[in-house]
């Protein structure tokens, strides 16, 4: 069974998201993984006509046979994964390890008037720096 492991080198906007949904369409894998720090960062990926922002879900969901995994110490915002559970159709496929953290509320209000984070920082107000 081979494996195909795509990493970014850089501090994002690399382009991985494109590179994930073109391997997907090509090799039709059974697992796509995602890893990293939470919805702080987004890929957009067309399938056809139609264009998709995704911030949760691994953006290999355009090859519907694959099971979608989200893994071990991951930030998920509850609310931006049922919205693209729903919007791209992946209930039922998509997985959650035991070990990824819950981005509260709390987290985002903290990290939108935080002024250190907001400011200072450069946040993106998603909640993934105080929920980290």
């Amino acid at each position: 069974m081979s494996c195909t492991i795509i990493v970014g080198g850089n501090f994002g906007d690399e382009g991985k998201g494109k590179i994930v949904s073109h391997v997907a369409h090509q090799d039709h894998p059974t697992i796509i993984s995602r890893g990293g720090v939470g919805p702080n960062a987004g890929h957009t990926v067309m399938v056809g006509e139609k264009k998709f922002g995704v911030r949760m879900c691994p953006s290999g969901f355009v090859y519907p046979d694959a099971r979608l995994m989200i893994g071990t110490g991951v930030l998920v915002d509850p609310r931006v994964l049922m919205h693209e559970i729903e919007v791209l159709d992946v209930e039922g496929r998509i997985f959650l390890d035991k070990r990824c953290a819950i981005i509260e509320e709390a987290h985002i209000q903290e990290d939108k008037t935080n002024a250190h984070l907001s400011k200072k920082v450069g946040s993106t107000g998603t909640g993934c720096g105080p929920a980290n």
